[in-house]
Parts: C-alpha cells; sequence; structure tokens
C-alpha cells in the first residue's frame, strides 16, 4: 500500500510539474561566483566535497532514479564523461532519491553510470539556490566558480555548448 501510495504522489507531483512548466517560463538556476562547498556521501558511503575535483571542469548534475528527463540525460553525461574526462572534465551527480544508496547503486549499475554520484539533501540543494527542477545542472569552472546552470533536460550538444570553452 505505501508503495502505491508513493507512486500516486509521485505521479501527481509530475503531472503538476508538467502542468506549471506548461505555463510558466523556466527560471535559470541560480549562479554565483564561488560554487558553494558541500561534503556528502558517494554510494560507498564514503565522504565526497565537490573541493577535491578543484582545477577540473565540474558538470553538477542534481537528478533522481524516479525522473524520467533525468534518466533521458544519463547516457549523454556518461558519454560526455568517457570522452573528456582525459581534458579535465567531471560529471558528478547528486542523486535527490530517498529511497538509500543502495536503491541508486542498483540503478547506476543498470545504467553503466562512469561518474560519480553522491547522495544529495536538503542543506546541498538550498546551497545551490532551493533545487525546484531535477533535473538541474550547474556547470563549474576549474577555479570552482560557477559559469552557468541549466534547468530539464539537456541533450549533448547543449553540454558541450558549455562545457568546451572552459575546457
Amino acid at each position: 500500500m505505501l508503495q502505491k501510495n508513493r507512486f500516486i504522489l509521485t505521479l501527481c507531483a509530475l503531472l503538476f510539474g508538467a502542468c506549471l512548466t506548461t505555463f510558466a517560463a523556466p527560471e535559470t538556476p541560480q549562479t554565483s561566483l564561488a560554487a558553494p562547498d558541500w561534503q556528502l556521501k558517494n554510494l560507498e558511503g564514503k565522504p565526497v566535497k565537490l573541493s577535491d575535483f578543484k582545477g577540473k571542469v565540474v558538470l553538477l548534475n542534481f537528478w533522481a532514479t524516479w525522473c524520467p528527463p533525468c534518466r533521458e540525460e544519463i547516457p549523454d553525461l556518461v558519454s560526455l564523461q568517457r570522452q573528456y574526462a582525459a581534458r579535465g572534465l567531471v560529471v558528478l551527480g547528486i542523486s535527490m532519491d530517498e529511497g538509500g544508496p543502495a536503491r541508486v547503486a542498483s540503478f547506476a549499475k543498470r545504467f553503466e553510470i562512469n561518474y560519480p554520484i553522491v547522495m544529495g539533501d536538503e542543506k546541498t540543494s538550498a546551497a545551490y539556490g532551493g533545487i525546484q527542477v531535477l533535473p538541474t545542472t550547474f556547470i563549474i569552472d576549474r577555479k570552482g566558480n560557477i559559469v552557468d546552470g541549466l534547468q530539464g533536460a539537456t541533450d549533448r550538444a547543449g553540454f558541450e555548448e558549455k562545457i568546451k570553452p572552459i575546457l
């Protein structure tokens, strides 16, 4: 019964979100000079900090396993990580799932995700302006500054347009 209720609530939230997107122009995610640092746990329970990736171009992607547009982006994110890692790109996923790391790890394995994933929280979401739409992605340069933000699903060409100039 709990699963059914959760499914219904998720479906309602998705439909409500789709209606809002239809009638309101999406806002650009909050961008600021310095990306807020955080420490979250990866899928193995080990701490990871954004500052661990200083000197890299970071494509910071807030997402969830239950989010259809997030699922749509994953193959492009995997491909970008594979193609541009040697040039200093790190795709970094912040999972906003409440189901726990084991569920996300199973999903990551099934989708062959080749980039680090950490488990997000409300504090981290708030630090980035309050994530209202999934996926939301921030482009962070090698100095740790947010240079752009994207709400909603973005395709490979859209990501490349943002990262190539700073790689």
